[in-house]
């Protein structure tokens, strides 16, 4: 004679919101996660991308170097040529500073050439793949809305009004 009740029109009325609230819960963490980890791939995208400028911005300082130490060759170069042909010299030694001027230029052209590879493959530094996804994500969150109008729950999911107050069904 303890048997339980059965459960009244009015306890399952109760037990919806509760799903309701649980649901709403659960997608705004869900939106809350999935928010986090598209700013996790900007900020990995972003990274890669600077580290690529970095480096190539360090081969650029490099080939400069290389360019400065064969300018500074041919300089020395030029000046042990024009000793050369002043009167009474027989020296020859500026063949070894040209031949080091040229080797340093050749490095510096293949310097260059690697710094501006890297430097366009990392330039400019937006997140691409970050923005592509949020794109995706936004169109698969608007489609359904634009092809149908308002979301509507499900049929199953649909709870009949019920009346405000129902004479003698508070106790």
């Amino acid at each position: 004679m303890s048997a339980a009740p059965p459960p009244t029109p009015g306890d399952k009325r109760e037990a919806t919101p509760q799903n309701i609230a649980t649901a709403i819960t659960e997608v705004s963490e869900r939106a809350t996660l999935l928010v986090r980890e598209e700013i996790e791939l900007a900020k990995a995208e972003i990274t890669e991308k600077a580290t690529k400028l970095v480096k190539g911005a360090i081969v650029g300082v490099a080939a400069g170097v290389f360019f400065l130490m064969a300018l500074i060759f041919v300089l020395v170069g030029c000046a042990w040529l024009l000793y050369y042909y002043l009167p009474g010299n027989d020296f020859t030694y500026f063949w070894g500073f040209f031949a080091m001027a040229v080797i340093l230029v050749v490095l510096g052209v293949l310097a260059g050439l690697i710094a501006g590879k890297a430097v366009k493959r990392g330039a400019p530094p937006v997140p691409s793949m970050a923005i592509e996804e949020a794109r995706k994500i936004r169109e698969a969150v608007s489609a359904p809305a634009a092809e149908t109008g308002p979301v509507s729950p499900p049929a199953s999911a649909t709870v009949t009004p019920q009346p405000a107050a129902v004479p003698g069904g508070e106790s």
